[in-house]
C-alpha cells in the first residue's frame, strides 16, 4: 500500500528521563544499533565517560595500560583517572574517540552525556579547545569532574575542593561563550549525613551550585567500590548497602538544599549514575531496588526529579542490564535487570512525549533538535488485525536519509543507503486482537551524527532534514501462502 497521508508530530521530554551509560573504566562501549535491538527504543541521552590529563606523562595512553603495576588494589591508584582517553582539546583527533560513539549516538536519535574529567591545572586555551570540539554535537550534556566531593579521582588528590570547584565554575564560564549548545552538570555529593541540612563541602561548592545549568547526585542503593580487585562477601568493608526509599529521600533533599543555595530558583534535578550493585545484592534483588526506586519517582506527587542515567548496559561486574562474557568481549550476558528495565523504560511516564498537530505537506521539513524536542511526521495506518507483514520502503530518492521510526511503542533505525526496514518485530511481543489504526511516527536525526553549520542561525542547536515524499508500506495480514493440509504418513 501507498500512504498518502501524513501529519506534523513533535516529539517532547518525558514526565522523568531517562539516560544510559554506555561504556566507562568497567566495560566498553557497545553500539546503538545493538542496544536499540535489545532494549527497543532509544534514550534521551547516552553517557560516555572519558578523561583529560594532556599534561601527565603517558597520556592519552589509558592509565591501566601505560602505568600498569601489580602492586594496584583500587580501581583509581593510577597517576590519572583510568578511563578511556579524550582525543579532542588540544590533540586534535576528531576521527578518535569518543568523537567515533558521539556520531553513532546521535544517527540514532539520542543527545549526547559526556562525563570529562579533567586536570584542573590545564590552561583556557584547552578548554577552549574542547568548547570547540562540542559546538556540532547539538543538545549535548557535559558532566564535568563528577563526584568532585569525592576523594578517588586524580583531580581531587591534586587539588583542594576549593580549587575543585573554582575549575567548574572556570569551565562552565567557558563552555557558555564558546559552545552555548552544551548543558553543564554538576555532580557532587549532596546531602549525604541524614542529620545535615547542608550538601557536602557546602561552602566550597556554593557558587558552582549557582552557574551550573543541571545539578545531579551519583548514588548508587548497592554498591561494591573494590571490584574488581576482591570479592564482596559477608562482612567484608568494601561494599555498602541502602534501601532505595533513603536513596530517594536523601537526593530529594539535596535538590531541596540545591534550590535554597540558588534562593529559590529551580533547575533540573538529575541523578547521573543510579543502580543497585548485583555484587551486593544479587541479581534478583538488583532488579527489584529499581524498580522501587522508579516507582517512587512516579508516584511522588511533586515533579522535581528530572531524570537518571542507568550504570550502565554492560560491565565487567554486575553494574550492567548486560555482563561481560569473560570468554568473549563482545557477547554480553543478559540479567534479570534487564527485564526490569524494559518495562520500566516502555512505562508512558519514562517515555518521550509525541504530539500530533495539522496535516503535512510535502516535501516536508523535518527538524531535528533533540530527543526531547523535533518535529517529525506522523503517519497514519489501518490494520485489519495482526499483521504476516509490516515493511516500509525507501526508494531511490528516499534511502540516503537517516532516520528513526516509531511503531505500537517500538522504535527502529535506518541508516543511509537502507532501502528496508521490517516492522514485524514491533507487534511480537504485543500482538493485535483486532482491527485498529496504529501511526507510524518518523524522525530525522542528523545522518553524520554531527549539525551543519550551513543550515541557518540556529544550527548549533537544530539540524534540517527534507521529506520529499513518503515512504511506502506494505501491510499484509495473513501468510503469502495459506498452509496445505498436513498429511503425514508414519510407518
Amino acid at each position: 500500500m501507498e500512504s498518502n497521508k501524513a501529519y506534523q508530530v513533535h516529539l517532547g521530554p518525558a514526565a522523568c528521563a531517562v539516560d544510559l551509560g554506555d561504556g566507562s573504566e568497567r566495560g566498553p562501549y557497545v553500539d546503538q544499533d545493538y542496544i536499540l535491538q535489545k532494549l527497543g527504543r532509544p534514550h534521551r541521552a547516552i553517557n560516555l565517560m572519558y578523561c583529560y590529563y594532556p599534561l601527565d606523562e603517558g597520556f592519552p595512553g589509558r592509565a591501566s595500560v601505560v602505568h600498569a603495576n601489580p602492586n594496584v588494589s583500587f580501581a583509581w591508584d593510577y597517576p590519572y583517572d583510568d578511563y578511556f582517553t579524550y582525543k579532542g582539546g588540544l590533540i586534535g583527533e576528531k576521527d578518535d574517540e569518543p568523537f567515533t560513539y558521539m556520531r553513532d549516538i546521535r544517527r540514532h536519535g539520542q543527545d549526547v552525556l559526556l562525563t570529562l574529567t579533567i586536570d584542573p591545572h590545564v590552561t583556557d586555551e584547552h578548554l577552549i579547545a574542547i568548547a570547540k570540539d562540542l559546538t556540532t554535537f547539538g543538545r549535548i550534556f557535559l558532566r564535568i569532574n563528577h563526584e568532585a566531593t569525592g576523594n578517588w579521582f586524580s583531580f581531587n588528590r591534586r587539588c583542594t575542593y576549593q580549587e575543585v570547584a573554582d575549575f567548574y565554575v572556570r569551565f562552565h564560564k567557558i563552555i557558555k561563550k564558546y559552545a552555548p549548545n552544551v548543558s553543564t552538570i554538576l555532580c557532587i555529593g549532596g546531602i549525604e549525613d541524614p542529620n545535615s541540612e547542608e550538601i557536602v563541602m557546602e561552602q566550597e561548592f556554593a557558587e558552582a551550585v549557582r552557574v551550573t545549568d543541571i545539578w545531579s547526585v551519583d548514588k548508587y542503593m548497592a554498591l561494591h567500590w573494590g571490584w574488581p580487585y576482591d570479592i564482596a562477601e559477608p562482612g567484608g568493608k568494601s561494599h555498602k548497602r541502602e534501601s532505595a526509599g533513603e536513596i530517594y529521600d536523601m537526593t530529594r533533599r539535596s535538590y531541596e538544599r540545591f534550590k535554597y543555595l540558588c534562593n529559590g530558583v529551580e533547575k533540573p534535578m538529575v541523578m547521573s549514575e543510579c543502580n543497585a550493585d548485583g555484587d551486593v545484592t544479587g541479581p534478583y534483588e538488583q532488579a527489584d531496588m529499581i524498580r522501587n526506586f522508579c516507582r517512587y519517582i512516579k508516584e511522588d506527587p511533586v515533579r522535581w526529579f528530572s531524570g537518571f542515567t542507568f550504570y550502565q548496559f554492560r560491565d565487567d561486574g554486575r553494574l550492567g542490564l548486560e555482563i561481560t562474557d569473560p570468554n568473549n568481549t563482545s557477547v554480553g550476558v543478559e540479567q534479570p535487570v534487564l527485564s526490569a528495565y524494559k518495562e520500566i523504560i516502555s512505562d508512558p511516564f519514562f517515555s518521550p512525549s509525541m504530539r500530533v498537530s495539522e496535516e503535512a505537506s510535502f516535501p516536508a521539513k523535518l527538524r531535528w533538535g533533540g530527543s526531547e524536542d523535533s518535529e517529525g511526521i506522523c503517519i497514519p495506518l489501518s490494520f485489519d488485525g495482526d499483521p504476516h507483514f509490516a515493511e516500509v520502503y525507501f526508494d531511490e530518492e528516499l534511502a540516503p536519509l537517516n532516520l528513526m521510526m516509531e511503531i505500537h511503542g517500538k522504535w527502529f533505525y535506518k541508516a543511509p543507503g537502507t532501502k528496508c526496514i521490517d516492522l514485524m518485530p514491533a507487534f511480537f511481543e504485543h500482538r493485535l486482537s483486532g482491527p485498529c489504526e496504529i501511526a507510524l511516527n518518523i524522525f530525522a536525526p542528523p545522518s553524520s551524527g554531527e549539525n551543519d553549520p550551513t543550515q541557518g542561525r540556529d544550527w548549533q542547536t537544530n539540524y534540517y532534514t527534507t521529506l520529499p515524499k513518503l515512504p511506502a508500506v506494505r501491510l499484509r495480514f495473513a501468510p503469502t501462502m495459506e498452509a496445505k493440509p498436513e498429511h503425514f504418513r508414519g510407518k
